[in-house]
């Protein structure tokens, strides 16, 4: 006795896995119907299955309503004599607009474990003026590069002279740390006291800042005007 198996990779590629094959097999049996509103109640039905299959979640209900029935006609090869629901715009995949590709920053590969953001420090420590601003701006840069390498290389020591070729070479030598600097560690550990200080600081002056109490000061005042001297006569 001879079984007739048809296997899955024997039938027709299934356009949207996300909904199944079955569903693409009832749209393809919906064009067959001949009656009008049985063909439109069909494919409204099956329509509402594929929302439950995939619900809309926090998606904007009409535009997802929209995707469902342009993907109903895209499983049905555009070949589906039905009436779409007011405001359902139909477009074809190949005429939906489609964004740009972003550009993204080009970075050395070498160097990707300081980040993108290094670049454009490095680059407005060049444009400086000679002097001890930009020295200290290039001992700035030095110091966050040693952390972001110590947080992308946990296990391994990281020395400052490593960052400093690093330095140099990202700004093509023309940035170089001074002779008789302090450590790395040390500029990045005293930017960070620095911005605790700060804080702290900003913290005592909301602290001290004088507090409005409202209307309950009144009580303090001293009594005047006519009520008051009533009251001074009775207390006599």
């Amino acid at each position: 006795m001879k079984v007739d198996i048809e296997y899955n990779t024997e039938k027709e590629l299934i356009q949207y896995p996300e909904y199944g094959r079955t569903v693409q097999e009832m749209l393809q049996y919906a064009k067959t119907i001949e009656d009008r509103f049985k063909r439109q109640k069909t494919v409204e039905a099956i329509i509402a299955l594929m929302m439950q299959l995939n619900p809309s979640g926090t998606r904007n209900i009409e535009d997802y309503r929209e995707k469902l029935w342009n993907h109903a006609f895209a499983i049905a090869g555009y070949d589906l004599d039905v009436t779409p629901p007011q405001g359902i715009i139909l477009r074809r995949e190949e005429d939906r607009p489609k964004a740009e590709p972003v550009g993204y920053p080009a970075t050395a590969t070498r160097f990707r474990h300081y980040g993108n953001g290094i670049q454009a420090l490095i680059k407005k420590a060049i444009e400086m003026p000679d002097g001890p601003k930009k020295d200290g701006f290039a001992e700035v840069i030095a110091s966050y590069m040693k952390l972001a390498y110590k947080t992308w290389n946990r296990e391994h020591y990281v020395s400052d002279d490593i960052v400093k070729e690093d330095l140099g070479i990202l700004s093509d030598g023309q940035l170089l740390l001074h002779e008789g600097h302090d450590s790395l560690d040390k500029l990045a550990a005293g930017a960070g006291k620095h911005d605790k200080d700060r804080r702290q600081q900003n913290q005592r002056g909301r602290s001290n800042k004088p507090q409005n109490n409202g209307g309950g000061g009144g009580r303090n005042r001293k009594r005047g005007g006519a009520y008051g001297n009533n009251y001074r006569k009775r207390k006599k």
